[in-house]
């Protein structure tokens, strides 16, 4: 929405907005802006009576602002039909989907198309760092866009990315995510169906061929469909990982590409981009040269800094193989340090019992672990909630310390009384954890 936001007021048009909660890196990105966002919803927001307002897919009826929008029969839409409209009909849609690495994927995708000079559009869900943003609309033939699969708005309940208009749909891999609005794999399977189905016969399937819970999908005949993966049955396959310090190599027939970044799932997003844009007509030497140059995307692994030797890392996972995928790649990217996992369960899923063994599984793969107080959770029922006592207890059972606290005071006490130099501390949250970075960047030093 913020990227948007941006993107519509270099058009020319004036912007407002409003939100509950605000946190970098998108508010510090809309002040450099010059947007203002007002906390809080209110009727009068709209009293400058706005030609347009697009509504997020968290608000629902009861409210304020919404209800003052369709008493006054104000005009309204969604940001998914804004961007089908307004920016992507006309253009050769290059959807990038699953339930990881999608704003890596994406990112890295545009910049690819970006460096080899093609000016494509783009909108990310995160901040590139080699953009300086996560939206922007050219003229170019081309749009590349992440597909989000969560609902588009209280009145249309179906996945974001079946607006997108896609050419080429790119899946990265499909589990369970968004108890809140699906009711189990098979209702997100028949979400990714409904994407598949609006592929033109002149487009493109990618998907990973290695994932079981997205095989079901590919037996489609209406358009062409490649397999992208590390197993052998794919018709793209990436061999020799040689996964370092630095960065990670892989090989694609005799041909070695290199990125950046960290661990299987970065090679995995690499390999994909790699498909996609040798399909769309880019040269292995121009995709390896943008590789090269990659700057990774705010709140993915992003160190923010260090104090006392401590080093404070950045992450956006809230899913348990995010967190596991992550947590993997830190080890090799910092091999022989203690890691410690700082968890913040507060999506609609992590809240909720659905994934009560696969946390414990993922976490432990840190060497300390710290939860913090489950968010909200007096709005689930009983017997849907995360047991955060159980969590630490299957936690402590395989060996790791493991601390659920009451709040960010409570964290940075534990971490500054426990974390020695040398440690690296990462921080996984979908939201801003009460400025928990900046917290433990300005812990004092010891004695």
């Amino acid at each position: 929405m913020a990227a948007v936001a941006a993107a519509l007021q270099e058009r020319g048009i004036k912007i407002t907005g409003s939100d509950q909660n605000v946190y970098p890196p998108m508010s510090t990105f809309l002040e450099s802006r010059g947007i203002a966002v007002t906390a809080g919803y209110s009727a009068g927001n709209l009293d400058a009576r706005p030609d347009l307002v697009v509504v997020g897919n968290a608000l629902s009826r009861g409210n304020p602002e919404v209800e003052a929008v369709l008493n006054a029969r104000l005009r309204y839409c969604s940001l998914p039909e804004l961007l089908k409209e307004s920016f992507i009909r006309g253009r050769r849609s290059l959807v990038v989907c699953g339930t990881h690495g999608k704003t890596t994927t994406t990112a890295l995708l545009a910049w690819v198309f970006e460096h080899n000079g093609l000016n494509p559009s783009y909108l990310i869900g995160g901040i590139a760092n080699n953009f300086g943003r996560g939206a922007r609309f050219t003229d170019s033939e081309w749009i590349i866009i992440e597909g989000d699969e969560y609902d588009t708005a209280f009145f249309d309940k179906r996945s974001k990315f079946v607006h997108y208009l896609p050419e080429v749909a790119l899946i990265n891999n499909l589990e369970f995510d968004h108890a809140d609005i699906f009711e189990n794999l098979a209702a997100i399977q028949t979400a990714f169906r409904r994407l598949i189905n609006i592929i033109p016969g002149n487009g493109l399937l990618l998907a990973n061929g290695d994932d079981p819970d997205l095989a079901p999908l590919l037996n489609v005949k209406h358009c062409p469909v490649r397999r992208f993966g590390l197993g052998d049955a794919n018709d793209l396959r990436a061999g020799n990982l040689a996964i370092g310090i630095d960065g990670s190599a892989f090989r694609v027939g005799d041909v070695t590409f290199r990125v950046p970044m960290v661990g299987e799932l970065n090679v995995r997003n690499a390999l994909a981009v790699v498909a996609c844009a040798r399909h769309c007509g880019l040269s292995d030497a121009g995709i390896q040269a943008a590789f090269n140059t990659f700057q990774g995307i705010k709140r993915r692994q992003e160190i923010r800094g260090e104090v006392n030797g401590v080093t404070i890392i950045d992450d956006f996972g809230h899913h348990p193989t995010a967190i596991r995928e992550t947590m993997r790649a830190l080890r090799l990217r910092f091999p022989g340090r203690r890691l410690w996992a700082v968890f913040e369960p507060r999506s609609n899923t992590t809240r909720r019992n659905v994934f009560q063994a696969e946390l414990a599984s993922a976490l432990v793969e840190a060497d300390c672990v710290v939860v913090s107080q489950v968010a909200r959770l007096d709005q689930l029922p009983q017997a849907e909630r995360l047991d955060p006592e159980r969590l630490m207890r299957d936690i402590v059972g395989r060996g790791r310390p493991a601390w659920y606290l009451p709040d960010v005071d409570a964290i940075v006490r534990q971490i500054a009384g426990h974390a020695t130099g040398g440690d690296v501390v990462c921080v996984f949250s979908n939201g801003g954890f009460g400025g928990l970075h900046e917290r433990l960047l300005s812990m004092p030093r010891p004695g």
